[in-house]
């Protein structure tokens, strides 16, 4: 068996957010993929207290996490190493007439269709699921 170190395995609060049949995506500026709002869970929170930060630090947006919808792990090479995440997925309340902008510049903000969420690059590839089942739950 050959031997590497694992580069982490990371705790992620996750939200979903459909409006109007178009699924809320975030990406780093310039990247090729793109995934669920959201990020990481830090000590003493809730997956849902990290959401609403996060969604409030990344967009100036006050947020609601709502139901629970499961969780998705995911592995992948990052930087060449080894790299594990446990996402956390929520639904994603956030006003009907609010403006999704970026207020960090490394990221983007879009609305992407259900019907496009394979052309949006959405990792990881679960998330997938909800251009066709748009109230898809997760189990790991």
């Amino acid at each position: 068996m050959e031997e590497y170190e694992l580069a982490g395995i990371e705790t992620i609060a996750r939200g979903v957010c459909i409006r109007d049949g178009r699924l809320l995506l975030c990406r780093a500026k310039g990247g090729k993929t793109s995934y669920l709002p959201g990020g990481h869970i830090e000590f003493g929170e809730t997956g849902r207290e990290a959401l609403v930060r996060e969604m409030r630090e990344e967009t100036g947006l006050e947020s609601a996490a709502g139901r629970f919808r499961g969780v998705v792990e995911n592995k992948f090479m990052q930087h060449g190493r080894p790299h594990a995440e446990i996402n956390l997925v929520y639904e994603l309340e956030i006003a009907a007439d609010a403006v999704v902008e970026a207020k960090e510049d490394w990221i983007e903000f879009e609305w992407r269709p259900l019907a496009d969420l394979g052309g949006a690059q959405l990792l990881p590839v679960e998330f997938r699921r909800l251009s066709w089942e748009p109230d898809a739950t997760f189990e790991a």
